[in-house]
């Protein structure tokens, strides 16, 4: 199948011309649909890069909804460019030496009691930054040791990115357009999309060193645009003939991290570089191994599946969490259709 990468506008296909089982998608929507009852949702399928099915309830098509976590995904591709483009020599470099501010959260200045930035942190690297193994204020908790998810660690990451390219000021937050100038002209921009960012913080104690680790990158998108983003995924960082993110960073952030692989249980081996990963079977047993996922708060979902050629996005999605059995038979029943 020869994959159309789309400009503004999508191509359209039905499902049959892409290799999709109408009646079997069809059933899968309709499973959805009652599943769903009132809930507002969306849901976007593309295969070979054309728009081959959609389906909403109570969302416009081009409202723009919060990705929360998924957005991670977006960090890691940025990463993957700065390191391509020498801004940060390598995974491995400890963050500090990018962004020194992180360890000037003394006790007391953090976001909670007992979380302030502490010796050890001093060792932090990008790639443990990026698979959340780092620790990063967080007691007992030594960098690369403990798979364990959280904003602020993100947020030192972007930071540090931004700074290596002249776009964070820790001293004034405002001043300087940060990690989402960059995601516009490295990837959005190259692709077609249209989504747009803005920071902002959870309430903290007064004191709190929120233009350290805090002013967080928001981006609000479409669950079209989310596609977008997934299919560019699904090619490992290729557009048509650019290589927007380079490859090897892209098939690096899809599988489980080195540090989760040797450091925690074997349950946790479901997270790459901000990506959710499936190349140990545990999110979606019945998906192909090479599935992976962008996964925020609210129901932000894209999955891609090189193995199927396959494209999900929910923006809303109706389940709890991306593993539970609404989500799981949801792409279980696409990915059947597909094959």
């Amino acid at each position: 199948m020869v994959t159309v990468f789309p400009d503004r506008q999508w191509d359209r296909a039905e499902p049959q011309d892409v290799g999709i089982n109408a009646d079997a998608l069809e059933a899968a929507r309709q499973w959805h649909q009652a599943q769903a009852g009132e809930k507002p949702h969306r849901v976007v399928i593309v295969r070979g890069g054309r728009l081959a099915a959609e389906w909403q309830q109570g969302v416009e098509t081009d409202a723009r909804l919060n990705m929360a976590s998924a957005t991670k995904s977006l960090f890691s591709s940025v990463l993957g460019i700065a390191i391509a483009e020498g801004k940060v020599g390598s995974a491995d470099d400890k963050v500090v030496e990018y962004f020194p501010e992180m360890m000037d959260v003394p006790e007391g200045r953090g976001p909670k009691p007992g979380r302030h930035a502490k010796p050890e942190d001093r060792d932090i690297t990008f790639r443990q930054l990026i698979s959340n193994t780092s620790g990063y204020m967080k007691p007992g908790e030594t960098p690369g040791a403990v798979f364990h998810y959280q904003t602020f660690g993100m947020n030192i990451l972007c930071h540090a990115i931004s700074k290596a390219y002249g776009l964070y000021d820790s001293s004034e937050p405002d001043r300087l357009p940060g990690i989402g100038k960059l995601i516009e002209e490295k990837i959005r921009d190259g692709i077609g999309g249209r989504w747009s960012y803005r920071y902002t913080d959870f309430e903290h104690p007064s004191g709190a060193m929120t233009n350290i680790f805090g002013h967080s990158p928001r981006c609000d998108a479409s669950c079209r645009d989310m596609a977008r983003m997934g299919l560019l995924w699904l090619h490992f960082g290729r557009w048509g003939g650019r290589q927007v993110i380079p490859q090897d960073w892209m098939r690096q952030a899809a599988r489980t991290a080195p540090d989760i692989r040797a450091n925690c249980p074997p349950e946790q081996w479901c997270y790459g570089y901000a990506f959710w990963t499936n190349d140990h079977g545990l999110l979606w047993p019945a998906l192909p191994r090479d599935a992976f996922a962008a996964s925020g708060a609210g129901s932000q979902h894209i999955l891609a599946c090189p193995g199927l050629d396959l494209v999900v996005a929910q923006s809303p999605g109706i389940f709890d969490d991306q593993a539970d059995d609404t989500n799981r038979a949801l792409l279980e029943r696409i990915a059947a259709a597909c094959a």
